[in-house]
């Protein structure tokens, strides 16, 4: 097994190929020839560096600056990389301004999930299989990817990103409160009908006196990033799409309101104001013991089960499964931050090599251990992670993998997903605030879509 306390040594060799091909590549990109940068091999020298930007989600950024980028050093240190911090609704917008300008201000940018198809629909964005081939290492293996993960930011036959931190819609349960219930824990076979039966069980007096305070659920009932994606998730688990191949919607079916209203249903069996709830505060309920399971990203179970300042339980209290499933099996839903380089880049070339690095065996098998970031490589998820609490997820976030890339468990795949999303935001939160029901909210989310395909 690789050598888990080293970072990804990238063959520098293999980084500075294609030297030859440079004037094809720089017309490719549209971007400067490196030849005329800092040094000829794009890398720097020691007496002038290479600067590398990239725009990142500021959940993250601050993080790899610290500690990402002086590992990164170790093996390029005539690469300076500056991460900017930046709030996730302002990345796309921001993106856009960069991928357009005549003097960009970055090289990379992280990009969520339903984004790729935006931005490399506008001709913003570098085919890393295509443009970044020749400087691309013999081992860095694009077959062990999950296709799941890689496929986030894959767009109309181009690869235009890499994973770098992957995320998944998973279920973490209180093992104390079901045995109290005396409802067995979740597994891969538990079904949404058969959970929607238990529910009822999880509501509980647990303070020694009649008053209830333990609740079954938590999810995202208030309109979000995570209310459309609960119901999808439902939905896909029975086979259910929300668009056909030619992007017109299929999500007002019968599987589509039951899906939408097993959402609805499940508000009887959580926290008073639970229909308030958006992402922190099924957390913060969890977290206090007052609910006996979670819906929300896998990345949550650090902080619910493994941070001591901020969770009053610990891990040998809490598990982690793959969503109830459906007729097609469990169910999950793709969350993926991928790496990109921006098609005006000046140092292209260095800007691979740093998302190569983060992204290789090694780098990524590094990020997992020392940062905590979940693995998109078959690779890493097979390995034994150092830290003692990720090895009770690998498992589950490979099958999460398994279940994504069967059931197209992903956000919309459109240059107008933001769009989409928004539609579907607002109508299925209607649906679940009882401003409608459950069939007038896809149908009128339907015709919404529709009228904005044909624009």
């Amino acid at each position: 097994m690789t050598d888990s306390r080293s970072p990804s040594r990238l063959s520098r060799r293999t980084a500075l190929l294609g030297l030859g091909a440079l004037g094809a590549g720089a017309a490719l990109t549209g971007c400067d020839d490196d030849r005329s940068g800092p040094a000829a091999d794009g890398l720097g020298t020691p007496d002038q560096h290479v600067q590398l930007t990239m725009m990142s989600n500021d959940a993250f950024a601050e993080t790899w600056q610290d500690e990402l980028v002086p590992e990164f050093n170790k093996d390029f240190p005539t690469v300076d990389v500056t991460i900017d911090s930046t709030p996730y609704d302002s990345l796309v917008a921001k993106g856009v301004l960069n991928g357009t300008s005549k003097d960009p201000d970055y090289d990379l940018i992280t990009l969520d999930d339903p984004w790729t198809p935006q931005l490399a629909d506008a001709g913003l964005l570098l085919d890393l299989k295509r443009d970044a081939a020749s400087w691309t290492d013999p081992d860095y293996d694009w077959d062990d990817f999950n296709s799941a993960a890689l496929g986030a930011s894959a767009w109309n036959g181009g690869q235009y990103g890499v994973p770098l931190r992957s995320n998944l819609l998973l279920m973490i349960y209180n093992r104390e409160l079901y045995a109290e219930a005396g409802v067995a824990e979740p597994t891969p076979d538990l079904s949404w009908g058969s959970f929607a039966r238990q529910a009822p069980r999880l509501v509980q007096a647990t303070g020694g006196d009649d008053r209830i305070n333990s609740w079954a659920t938590g999810l995202t009932w208030a309109r979000g990033e995570l209310s459309p994606p609960f119901w999808q998730t439902v939905l896909n688990a029975d086979g259910g799409r929300l668009f056909d191949d030619a992007m017109r919607p299929q999500f007002n079916t019968p599987d589509g309101q039951a899906a939408l209203q097993l959402q609805v249903d499940l508000l009887r069996y959580a926290p008073p104001g639970a229909k308030t709830y958006n992402y922190n505060e099924p957390l913060d309920a969890f977290r206090q013991g007052r609910i006996a399971s979670l819906f929300t990203w896998g990345s949550a179970y650090q902080s619910v089960a493994v941070d001591s300042s901020v969770t009053t339980l610990s891990p040998d209290q809490v598990g982690i499964q793959t969503m109830p499933a459906g007729s097609r099996g469990p169910s999950t839903h793709r969350g993926i931050w991928s790496g990109a380089i921006f098609k005006n880049s000046r140092h292209p070339r260095a800007a691979w090599t740093l998302l190569q690095w983060m992204s290789s065996k090694t780098g990524e098998l590094w990020c997992a251990n020392h940062l905590g970031s979940f693995p998109a490589r078959r690779s890493t998820l097979a390995s034994r992670p150092d830290k003692p609490w990720l090895a009770a997820m690998y498992d589950t976030i490979q099958s999460g993998f398994s279940a994504a890339e069967k059931n197209q468990m992903w956000r919309p795949r459109s240059p107008q997903a933001g769009a989409i999303q928004q539609v579907l935001a607002d109508e299925t939160s209607a649906a679940v605030q009882g401003q409608h029901s459950v069939r007038d909210a896809l149908t009128r989310a339907a015709e919404q879509i529709s009228e904005l395909l044909e624009h």
